[in-house]
């Protein structure tokens, strides 16, 4: 389906009966036929071609049945020269041989403008110069699938008791024949084929079936198989050309895409054996613990206990879901072999590129620009590939950026793929410390890539002026070059708009060649509204993108996020698109990684051993957790439908038992049955061996998955929504748009999905897309796909497959782990916390570990706070939690320690992690745990229970981080008080209790040892922030300094003051034994 826009904006409003193409020119008439041509032929499934006058092939003047010229001269020469859909008879077409009853006619046999589509009326497609447009959205193996019937279903001359005797010979079903991959048609649809009745006494041959699209369709099935098998040639001993005829096997690209990489038994078996022990010796801390309270310290014991305890049940929320971790290895060149045969077409699927941009003051549009071009240049087949960019802002910067990037785009793409560099992403490209001459052989290299750094100097020369210039908006707001005023001035009210930057049949690069689709979309705003922030933005392009090219699998990005692999989405295709295990993937999850952090990555940014051992152990059981960002999709898993079910393998009774054991228990239900079967099994055997031919034609090996029921149509609008288009798009499975539709409804229906309203009274948000009801909508939309027996994927390559940019400042920071914590806590108090929510559907239990962890941790804020609080109070009392330790005692605090540090040394080992990352992962668990959880806890409480909702700045993405000055930036806020504050408790804790220990003498260390080290410990864990705090500033902020004074000698004088671990009868006093009066 090709649609142009004029290379205009299209803005409207659904709800208001607006529609604007904005500085257009009039729409003018069909410049060629092909645009509206790809029809198939119903008789051999061949497309229907062009004349040599430029114009669609008619064969039928009554109803225009599509009909190939081929089987037009055969059904006239050979058949009953008639249609097959309206029994008229065929006339004979300029071109044509004449045939007997030729004669008989007298009008005009010429029918050279009896179809002038040029004329027709309403048609919106137009080709200026300069135009963007979208071009099929489906390769030919879809657009082939997508149209009909392809082999009529035969009986062979069986009876069926459900065939009338004159319909036996062929069985024509409506829209969706077996293995197309389009659901079942909703009742009520019409089919816009009808039976064919055929007289059983006359020959096949006859009807221009059985001579021409039987016989083809079998030699042509033939020599497919032909090319799918080859013989493996062995050398010889000689002469190494003997042809080994014993060993036929199918060639590499019949193989499976990918494989699954165990880690080896020497690393995870020890592992698995030390968790184990550290259960055991949990079990004894704590059955000592309990036993032995300290008498003169009950509150302090007590709490103590209470706080192990809490840490013991999340480490094992945490521990048991990476029980079963795997790798995962592809294979590129099978998936090219499979799918990309030499002279052909690429039957590669489809892919829609989501990137999602709000405010271009905090995401800088160059950041943006640089993601869009490494997507566009991505090493992927161009008509296969749709970039949609949300600016979920309407910020005119953002619109002129992407049309400055778009004509940017024209030189850089190939440039990409002529010189196959990496990454793709020109500002990381350019100022990247490598030798970019390594592997480059082409002696213009050299010359290119200085002509192209200058371009791109000049391009982000121009998006620096656009930024420049959008820092002093003006009083009437802003206008468009031809003095349009811009429909997104007022952000909160603000119609719809589409703009189509590039397309294939519009704008090509600067070699001719096409260019993939690219999309601006800001969705439509207006007051009163609920719009969900991102998770309403994606859900808008989910329905904008299904109308324009529904491409059956997504890509979803961050606007800071480019693509460092031009393979990624290759990667990701050898997995979904795997004949045997990518029916149930539901996702495919790649690492997030980040450019422009410093080497000792102070701050965990990197989030190393959560993508490198927690995400590999959740692939070894459901699959890995969604993240937000560098995500590949099944679209019809967020449309929430279930995932296939597999049939349920025959019962093996008998082959165990003897048969007299299951004669009386299976006598009654196969007499129940037998009726039943035998009505319908002659029928599918008929239908068995054309559904087993069509299978292995498409070169898919069948599944043994049961086929999900029908839906109405009824139940389709309430559960996606009032667009026909839309709706439509959901029932096929392998995507792509239908070709009768006029781009003029087209342009209607995508602003009328995009509308603010469209979602009222539908499962948008609740069952379908990305789910409501959390500010991090990632992980409650994966957590729903699992509940629905989705598997997800998780895939490594060698080449990291994404980059982005990440906060390394300590305030971005703690902000940025305060929204994911404050969206666990909105999912733990709602109806989708993983505790109570998705039983009996097809999450595993260990997975549901996994979530659950994933929604329980801010919790944990509240005994960390309490727990690193003790150390100082022991300290300042001269009390401790635990009695005085006996051998006994010691031997398991030791054997405690060494299962900690032996269960972190394996995990480093088999995850690849480190020592000094995971040492920095546990650092900033303790800083963000008594600061940004402890916060998004109080937050989240205070949102579900008094409905006080809480604002987010969006983290800072831009600077310049070559000497990381961002790094010790300090901004003020209120989430730095608390680590500060436990800082202070602990090292005055430690300065009195050392003078203590001074002044009391050489007895008084013993019992000062253990307090000493429980301090230490947190003042180690919180040191990376106390090192953010004096970095390269000259002075910590005042009002930091002074209310962590002033809450530190708060404390610490209230505790002196009331001291509750104290007896109430005053001191003990004891006779020393010494006479002071001699």
């Amino acid at each position: 389906m090709a649609m142009n826009t004029g290379g205009r904006l299209v803005a409207g409003s659904h709800n208001r009966n607006e529609f604007v193409l904005i500085n257009a020119d009039e729409i003018g008439r069909i410049k060629s036929v092909h645009e509206l041509s790809g029809q198939t032929c119903q008789i051999c499934g061949d497309e229907v071609e062009i004349t040599i006058d430029g114009e669609l092939f008619v064969a039928c003047n009554e109803c225009a049945f599509p009909v190939c010229r081929t089987c037009y001269e055969y059904e006239r020469k050979e058949g009953n020269q008639a249609c097959p859909q309206c029994k008229t008879r065929y006339k004979r077409i300029k071109g044509s041989p004449r045939v007997e009853g030729d004669e008989d006619e007298d009008d005009i046999d010429d029918l050279e403008h009896e179809f002038d589509y040029e004329n027709i009326e309403g048609s919106a497609f137009s080709h200026s110069a300069g135009a963007s447009s979208l071009g099929p959205a489906t390769g030919s193996r879809n657009d082939s699938s997508s149209q009909g019937l392809e082999i009529p279903l035969l009986t062979y001359g069986e009876e069926d008791a459900q065939i009338l005797y004159n319909d036996n010979a062929i069985i024509v079903p409506s829209l969706a024949s077996h293995g197309n991959g389009i659901h079942p048609t909703p009742p009520g649809t019409s089919a816009p084929l009808h039976p064919r009745p055929m007289v059983p006494q006359k020959d096949i041959a006859l009807y221009g079936y059985g001579s021409v699209a039987w016989k083809d369709r079998m030699e042509d099935w033939k020599k497919r198989q032909n090319d799918k098998l080859q013989v493996v040639k062995h050398e010889g001993n000689n002469d190494g050309g003997d042809f080994d005829q014993d060993l036929p096997m199918m060639d590499e690209g019949r193989q499976p895409l990918s494989r699954k990489l165990p880690i080896r038994s020497s690393k995870i078996n020890p592992y698995r054996l030390i968790i184990m022990l550290r259960l055991v010796v949990l079990g004894l801390f704590f059955h000592y613990r309990i036993l032995h309270p300290v008498p003169n310290a009950y509150g302090l014991w007590m709490t103590s206990v209470i706080c192990e305890i809490w840490f013991a049940v999340s480490w094992i929320l945490d521990q048991f879901p990476k029980w079963y971790p795997i790798e995962r290895e592809t294979y590129l060149d099978r998936l090219s072999l499979r799918y990309e045969k030499e002279g052909k077409p690429s039957e590669l699927a489809d892919v829609d590129v989501f990137v999602s941009t709000v405010d271009p003051m905090k995401e800088p549009p160059l950041i943006t620009a640089n993601t869009v071009l490494s997507i566009l240049a991505v090493d992927y087949p161009v008509d296969k590939v749709s970039c949609y960019v949300s600016d979920d802002g309407a910020a005119m910067l953002t619109f002129e950026a992407l049309s400055e990037t778009s004509e940017f785009a024209r030189k850089w793409v190939p440039f990409c793929k002529k010189f196959n560099i990496e990454p793709r992403a020109p500002e990381w490209y350019f100022c990247q410390k490598m030798d970019y001459l390594k592997n480059k052989v082409h002696p213009a290299f050299v010359r290119e890539r200085r002509e192209m750094k200058r371009e791109y100097e000049e391009f982000k020369v121009r998006i620096n002026r656009l930024v420049a210039t959008a820092e002093k908006v003006p009083e009437d707001g802003w206008t468009m070059q031809d003095g349009t005023p811009w429909p997104g001035n007022n952000v909160r009210d603000h119609p719809g708009m589409i703009q189509v930057f590039l397309g294939h049949d519009g704008v090509r690069d600067i070699e001719g060649n096409e260019l993939p689709r690219l999309v601006y979309v800001s969705r439509e705003k207006r007051p009163g509204f609920e719009h969900h922030k991102k998770a309403g933005a994606m859900n808008a392009l989910i329905r904008v993108s299904a109308v324009l090219s529904n491409a059956p699998y997504l890509l979803n990005v961050d606007c800071d996020h480019y693509i460092n692999n031009s393979k990624a989405i290759r990667e990701a295709m050898c997995f979904m698109m795997d004949p045997t295990s990518g029916k149930k993937v539901c996702y495919v999850q790649f690492p997030q990684r980040f450019d422009g952090i410093d080497r000792h990555d102070r701050y965990s940014n990197r989030n190393v051993v959560f993508f490198d051992i927690n995400m590999k152990g959740l692939d070894g059981l459901q699959g890995p957790i969604y993240v937000g960002t560098g995500c590949v999709f099944r679209r019809q898993a967020l449309y929430g439908f279930d995932a296939p079910a597999k049939k349920k393998k025959p019962s093996k009774t008998c082959n165990c038992w003897p048969k007299w054991c299951c004669l009386c228990c299976g006598l009654r239900k196969n007499r129940r049955g037998k009726t039943k079967k035998d009505k319908k099994s002659k029928h599918r055997e008929a239908s068995k061996q054309i559904h087993a031919l069509e299978t292995i034609e498409e070169g898919i090996e069948e599944t043994s998955t049961v086929a999900r029921p029908p839906i109405s149509q009824e139940k389709l609008e309430k559960k996606f929504g009032q667009s026909p288009v839309f709706v439509a798009s959901t029932l096929l499975e392998n995507g792509g748009v239908p070709n009768a539709i006029s781009s003029t409804s087209l342009l209607k229906e995508a602003v009328h999905v995009i509308s603010c309203g469209y979602e009222d009274k539908s499962e948008w948000g609740k069952e379908v897309g990305w789910i409501y009801g959390s500010v991090t909508e990632d992980i409650l939309t994966g957590f729903k796909m699992h509940c629905h027996g989705w598997r997800s994927v998780y895939c490594i390559p060698k080449r990291p497959a994404f980059k982005g940019s990440a906060p390394i400042n300590v305030s971005d920071r703690l902000h940025q782990v305060l929204r994911w914590a404050l969206g666990s806590v909105e999912i733990f108090l709602s109806k989708h916390c993983p505790i109570w929510y998705g039983y009996g559907g097809g999450l595993k239990w260990l997975e549901r570990f996994s979530y659950i962890n994933s929604v329980v941790y801010p919790w944990t804020s509240i005994p960390l706070i309490v727990y690193c609080t003790l150390p100082a109070i022991c300290l300042l009392t001269g009390k401790f939690i635990v009695p005085e330790i006996s051998n006994y005692a010691s031997m398991i605090f030791i054997a405690l320690f060494i299962s900690i540090a032996a269960t972190g040394i394996l995990e480093m080992q088999w995850g690849g992690v480190p020592i000094d990352d995971w040492w920095r992962n546990e650092q900033f668990w303790v800083i963000g745990g008594v600061s940004a959880h402890f916060f998004a806890l109080l937050q989240g409480l205070l949102k579900v229970i008094a409905g006080v909702s809480t604002n987010f700045t969006v983290t800072s993405k831009g600077g310049d981080d070559g000497d990381f000055a961002e790094l010790y930036i300090l901004k003020w806020t209120s989430l730095l008080v608390p680590p500060t504050t436990l800082l202070i408790i602990n090292i005055i804790g430690v300065v009195v209790g050392v003078a203590d220990a001074i002044n009391n003498g050489y007895e008084s260390w013993g019992p000062l040892f253990g307090r000493l080290l429980f301090a230490i410990w947190v003042i180690l864990h919180l040191y990376p922030f106390l090192k953010g705090l004096s970095g390269k500033q000259d002075k910590v902020p005042t009002v930091i300094v002074i209310w962590s004074i002033l809450l530190a000698s708060i404390i610490t004088l209230v505790w002196v003051r009331v001291n509750p671990f104290v007896s109430r009868d005053g001191p003990v006093l004891e006779i020393c034994g010494l006479n002071c009066d001699d």
